[in-house]
């Protein structure tokens, strides 16, 4: 598992572990079963407290990406594809609303944004 940890992050380190554990998930580079690394490990490796691993943990189990089983490890839950579309579709509801915000912010209209988002999705596919 790469985790990368950033200082200069806005994030608390605890989120910065949780967030990219779960991108990993929902991309599918971590395997429904798949095995974690134990906590105090990934402290350790990290270099943080294990408080911090914890937390990054609990939070993942509470929200269903998880499974920690008592000596045994936490291991990437069992997901169901609607469950994971679902996150996606979350994600892209907040972006969207950020944008639309910073649309009326600047004077764009609806039009304007969808003229945007015609235009990126060309480049998108040009890269």
């Amino acid at each position: 598992m790469n985790i990368q940890i950033s200082n200069a992050s806005n994030d608390p380190i605890y989120m910065q572990i949780k967030n990219q554990i779960k991108s990993a998930i929902i991309s599918g580079s971590m395997a429904a079963g798949e095995q974690l690394p134990s906590i105090r490990y990934l402290a350790k490796e990290l270099r943080v407290s294990v408080i911090t691993t914890k937390r990054a943990y609990d939070e993942l189990e509470a929200e269903g990406f998880i499974n920690s089983v008592q000596g045994r490890g936490s291991y990437v839950s069992l997901q169901n594809k609607e469950f994971i579309r679902e996150e996606q579709l979350r994600k892209v509801e907040a972006s969207l609303l950020e944008a639309i915000k910073g649309a009326e912010l600047a004077g764009l209209s609806m039009e304007d944004l969808k003229e945007i988002l015609d235009t990126l999705e060309g480049v998108e596919d040009d890269a």
